[in-house]
């Protein structure tokens, strides 16, 4: 059955995908990687990799879900049915509703923890505390399981109340009052950063045209961060986009979301490390830059307790506009196939998940080390969780790649884009070779018992592609067209 739910204004789906797009990846993730691989020229094959992976996987997802009108469960399998294609093509909703599941019961528990800083920041806590009194702050959050399960429970809560609401009184509503606060705030802390910290170090450690400094590894990264930022494979795009409206224009929407994702990480970049190395700290990756230098910075710097406030506040809201954007295709799932309400639907998927995301919990204190996941997996509960997403979105992004660039009618494909002939052929041509080849390589890059051969896999992948491109493209596509 069909939600025909479609969002009320057709700028509220760019707002619902850059809120899914924009979270922590943005604020920690990208600008890292960008000073560390080169500055301008990661950024330069980031932004190719964009244009010619996440873009074309990113209008294939919108269109299915737009064409579809369902669930991303529920959407495949309509368009299998309607398509007379193979019911295995059903596996890409299942991968990307699994994503969703497991990545919100981590990505609460990490988002949980801004709440704590929020508050250390706005009761002045955190004035004045060195470097030492800030890791043993840390250290002491991630030894507590009450906290962090408060935290989560928290966090999920929030985002749980957000989605039962619904599509318009909850995620569209929510959205319109979140994300531009949230761009408000980021301009905000980046001209407290110019003004107290060091603007210029933050400009030439992320803009610095370095091509000595990127690495193989470093391509592969640009390439896996161009895919993981747009929050493709996962099924949030495809749900989101079940309810966006028929004329709106596939093209124009995807450039403009990958555009302002790309603007709010180096906007972030520059206001992150402006303070870091005003502060003269080192810039790091992941949580630690986030609530261990970061705080450390505000500590030392006048008003700090107020705009890191601010800040924490900036980091909570991205990642409420990403978990709601998890919560979204399981819910909408449990809608269509079992008739429950939707506050039913949410709270069957959060409770979920919120259970699974206490083994990331322990994974940080109690179960640390010496656990069954050690024992078989060689690591913790939520690395291996972790692991599992890492796996599931490329292949669920591969898999939409080849579903929407082979198995779809030309006529179908045509009617949802509604654009040039050039355009047409030449999204096409990436979403046939270029982006499954690459995505291709992420996928093995994401199984460590694979990592040694990857070289030689993106070798044949690309001789393959090349062949098959050259014997079958043009000419098909002539005739088709």
């Amino acid at each position: 059955m069909s939600t025909h739910n479609v969002w009320t204004h057709k700028g509220t789906f760019l707002l619902a995908a850059v809120g899914s797009a924009v979270g922590l990846g943005n604020l920690w993730r990208f600008p890292y990687l960008t000073g560390e691989n080169g500055g301008g020229a990661f950024i330069l094959v980031y932004a190719l990799t964009i244009f010619a992976v996440g873009i074309p996987i990113l209008i294939a997802e919108i269109m299915l879900g737009r064409s579809s009108r369902r669930s991303p469960i529920m959407g495949m399998r309509f368009l299998t049915q309607t398509h007379h294609t193979s019911r295995a093509w059903e596996s890409i909703g299942w991968l990307g509703a699994v994503s969703a599941f497991l990545i919100l019961s981590f990505y609460s528990v990490i988002a949980g923890w801004a709440i704590h800083y929020t508050g250390l920041m706005f009761t002045g806590t955190m004035v004045d505390v060195d470097a030492a009194g800030v890791g043993e702050s840390f250290d002491a959050l991630l030894a507590s399981p009450a906290l962090l399960t408060l935290y989560h429970t928290l966090f999920i809560a929030a985002s749980a109340l957000i989605v039962g609401l619904g599509i318009h009184k909850g995620i569209e509503a929510g959205l319109r009052v979140l994300m531009p606060s949230l761009f408000v705030i980021l301009l905000v802390v980046l001209g407290y950063g110019a003004i107290i910290g060091d603007l210029g170090a933050a400009a030439g450690f992320l803009f610095t045209f370095n091509l000595a400094d990127l690495s193989l590894e470093g391509w592969l990264q640009a390439m896996g961060q161009s895919f993981f930022t747009l929050s493709l494979g996962m099924g949030a795009i495809m749900a989101y986009g079940a309810y966006m409206p028929g004329e709106a224009s596939l093209t124009r929407t995807a450039f403009s979301i990958a555009v302002v994702d790309t603007a709010v990480a180096m906007v972030a970049g520059l206001a992150i490390f402006s303070l870091v190395f005003g502060a003269g700290l080192n810039p790091g990756e992941g949580p630690g830059l986030m609530f261990v230098t970061l705080p450390l910075a505000f500590a030392e710097m006048p008003g700090g307790a107020l705009v890191g406030g601010a800040f924490f506040i900036l980091v909570l809201g991205a990642a409420i506009s990403s978990s709601i954007s998890l919560i979204e295709p399981v819910a909408a799932f449990l809608v269509e196939r079992f008739d429950l309400t939707r506050p039913q639907a949410v709270a069957v998927m959060v409770i979920a998940s919120w259970a699974l995301g206490l083994l990331t919990v322990l994974s940080f204190n109690l179960w640390a080390e010496g656990t069954l996941f050690h024992a078989l997996f060689g690591r913790s509960a939520f690395d291996f969780i972790e692991l599992l997403t890492n796996i599931f979105m490329p292949l669920g992004g591969l898999l939409i790649a080849l579903f929407a660039g082979w198995a779809l009618t030309l006529s179908e494909v045509m009617k949802e884009m509604h654009t040039n002939e050039r355009w047409f052929r030449l999204w096409r041509f990436l979403v046939r070779f270029v982006a499954p080849a690459a995505v291709a390589f992420v996928f093995l890059r994401s199984i460590p018992q694979v990592e040694g051969y990857l070289i030689p896999a993106i070798g044949a992948v690309v001789i393959v592609g090349a062949f098959a491109a050259g014997r079958t493209f043009l000419a098909d596509d002539r005739q088709e067209l």
